[in-house]
């Protein structure tokens, strides 16, 4: 494909206009439709095209992308132009599940359309920038076709034909972000009981999140050890973390702050050493993880 072919842009949020004003920086034709017209405006006043339609969008370009609050909204869009779809690849940049990514993809092929997930791994203002990554699943032969224009969003990264990988990824990471997020502003609840407030707090606490990195690369390869099942229990041992997890969940219900985060936490370490792995590494935790039971 041209890398400077015609692009379809479905849904007009913060990061549908992102895209957009990024391929027609890029010298791409870009055809825009949103349930709410008045958000292509800018749009269009920088060399953008409304379409009436989402058929008359979908009609415009042979590479339609869509970011939207989920799936069922490129449902509901398209539903009524799916005689537009064939001969057309569809590539949803849309948060939902996995699964639900896999049924897109069923469902675009029924109507004769190619199909890639995508999920965006950068906020709105980053798009188009050095930093931009986006990952996606789907058949190689159409992420190659499209790639070219593809990298004008992000680095494009493909993880295999299976069109759940890119929403699993996303999701990840996303799972990664919002649990850090959370202990953040819990911990900041926690110290505030006691007086300190959030902009004490706050500062203080970063300093842990960013020393996780070189904590986790300090000298040994972790996902190596537990892709081979190997948890030494030479660092932090599942019992000593495990101390810790109990301590901040009893701290919590002194100080009247919700303990449901760190008694999630707390769960899984009570279950390795029920297990009788109180002495391995506290990576050990995601035996329980992927093999959940009740737990006390």
């Amino acid at each position: 494909m041209s890398t400077t072919a015609p692009v379809t842009l479905i849904g007009l949020g913060p990061m549908g206009r992102a895209m957009v004003r990024t391929l027609l920086a890029a010298g791409h034709p870009v055809t825009v439709w949103n349930r709410t017209a008045a958000r292509a405006d800018g749009l269009v006043a920088d060399g953008a095209t409304l379409a009436i339609s989402p058929a008359e969008a979908v009609a415009a370009s042979e590479l339609v992308v869509l970011s939207l609050t989920d799936y069922q909204a490129m449902f509901d869009i398209l539903g009524d132009a799916t005689g537009a779809l064939s001969g057309r690849t569809l590539v949803n940049l849309s948060s939902d599940t996995p699964d639900r990514a896999r049924e897109a993809a069923i469902w675009a092929a029924s109507h004769g359309a190619r199909f890639l997930t995508g999920g965006v791994m950068v906020p709105a203002e980053m798009v188009g920038t050095a930093a931009a990554q986006v990952y996606y699943s789907g058949q190689p032969e159409v992420f190659e076709a499209h790639r070219p224009v593809l990298a004008r969003i992000g680095e494009p990264r493909h993880l295999g034909e299976d069109a759940g990988l890119a929403q699993l990824m996303y999701l990840a990471h996303l799972d990664v972000f919002l649990t850090s997020l959370a202990a953040l502003l819990h911990a900041t609840a926690l110290l505030g009981s006691a007086g300190i407030g959030a902009a004490q707090a706050v500062p203080e606490l970063m300093s842990t999140l960013a020393g996780i990195p070189a904590m986790l690369q300090a000298g040994e390869d972790v996902g190596a050890q537990i892709n081979a099942g190997e948890h030494p229990g030479h660092l932090s041992t599942v019992t000593m973390m495990g101390a810790t997890a109990d301590h901040i969940a009893a701290t919590s219900d002194t100080a009247g702050i919700d303990p449901a985060l760190p008694r999630a936490v707390r769960a899984h370490y009570l279950r390795a050493i029920a297990d009788g792995h109180g002495k391995d590494n506290w990576t050990r935790i995601i035996d329980g993880m992927r093999d959940p039971r009740a737990t006390a």
